[in-house]
C-alpha cells in the first residue's frame, strides 16, 4: 500500500531471484480500513516509492485508481469464507478488514496474473487469508504464493508503513514489542501459556502500549491454551502507541529446535 521500506524492497529482490520480470503494486486499499480515521492517515509517499522500486530493478509498477480496481464502485464487494480466521486476532478487532483484502487481492491477481506473488511474514494472518482466497477462487492453480521472512530494524523493530506515524518518543519504545516475543521465545515450555501470555501482555501495558491481544496459536491460528513443546507454534501481538497500531510475530518451530524471526 505505498510507504516502501526495505521489508518491501527484499520481496522485490526474492521476486528478481525467482523470476524473468517483476510487477508491483501500490494502491491504499480503502474497503480493508475498518477505521477512515486510519484510512486518511495512512502514508503516501509515491515519489520516494518510485525511486526505491527503480533501485530494486523492479520492471513495472502498477499504480491503479480506485475505479479501476473496484469498477462496480465499493458498495457491493464479493464475500469470500474465511472461517475462523475472519473471527479471531486481526479478524476480530478489524471487522470487515480481511474482506477487503481479499477483494483487492483477488482484482489485483486477475489484473496481473502473476506466476508468484510474494508476501511479508509480519503479515502473518493476511498471509494464511489470501492463501484460502486463492484456493476459494482457484487462484492458487494460477499464481503460487510465497511467504518472506519479516525485516526488522537493528533494534528489532519489524519494518512497517505504518512506522513513519511513530513520534520520537513512540519509535524508541516500540521494539518493546518484539523483545516481549524474543522472552517468551527464551523462556517457553510445555504446558499451560495462560499466565505466560498474561504476563507479557502485561508487561507491554506498563510500558505504555494498549494491547489488542498477545497470543499464541498453531500455525493455522487456531489459538492455544496449551502447548506439546514439538508442534509448530506462532506467537503474535497487535498493540497500540496512542493512535499508531503495531503487529508482529515470531514462529517458533518446537522448544529445543531453531526459530524464524
Amino acid at each position: 500500500m505505498g510507504a516502501l521500506h526495505k521489508g518491501h524492497v527484499s520481496l522485490i529482490h526474492r521476486s528478481k531471484t525467482d523470476s524473468r520480470f517483476t510487477v508491483c503494486s501500490v494502491f491504499i486499499n480503502p474497503t480493508q480500513f475498518n477505521d477512515q480515521d486510519d484510512f486518511e492517515k495512512y502514508p503516501v509517499t509515491i515519489k520516494e516509492d518510485i525511486l526505491a522500486l527503480e533501485s530494486a530493478g523492479c520492471e513495472v509498477l502498477f499504480l491503479p485508481s480506485v475505479k479501476e480496481i473496484y469498477p462496480k464502485g465499493v458498495g457491493e464487494l464479493a464475500s469470500y469464507d474465511l472461517g475462523h480466521l475472519e473471527e479471531v486476532l486481526e479478524g476480530r478487532y478489524r471487522p470487515g478488514h480481511f474482506q477487503g483484502v481479499c477483494n483487492v487481492m483477488d482484482r489485483l491477481l486477475r489484473i496481473i496474473a502473476p506466476a508468484n506473488v510474494y508476501l511479508g511474514q509480519k503479515d502473518y494472518q493476511q498471509c494464511l487469508v489470501i492463501e484460502r482466497m486463492m484456493k476459494l477462487t482457484g487462484l492458487n492453480k494460477v499464481t503460487n504464493l510465497h511467504t518472506v521472512p519479516t525485516l526488522r530494524e537493528n533494534d528489532g523493530l519489524a519494518m512497517s508503513s505504518r512506522n513513519l506515524r511513530l513520534n520520537e518518543n513512540e519509535r524508541k519504545l516500540a521494539p518493546a514489542i518484539f523483545r516481549e516475543l524474543k522472552k517468551v521465545q527464551e523462556v517457553i515450555n510445555p504446558g499451560r501459556l495462560g499466565q505466560l501470555k498474561s504476563e507479557a501482555a502485561q508487561s507491554l501495558d506498563r510500558k505504555g502500549f494498549k494491547v489488542d491481544y498477545f497470543e499464541i496459536a498453531d500455525n493455522n491460528l487456531r489459538l492455544l491454551d496449551e502447548w506439546d513443546g514439538k508442534q509448530e507454534i506462532v506467537v503474535l501481538v497487535a498493540a497500540y502507541l496512542n493512535e499508531v497500531r503495531l503487529i508482529d510475530n515470531i514462529i517458533i518451530k518446537e522448544r529445543a529446535g531453531l526459530t524464524k524471526t
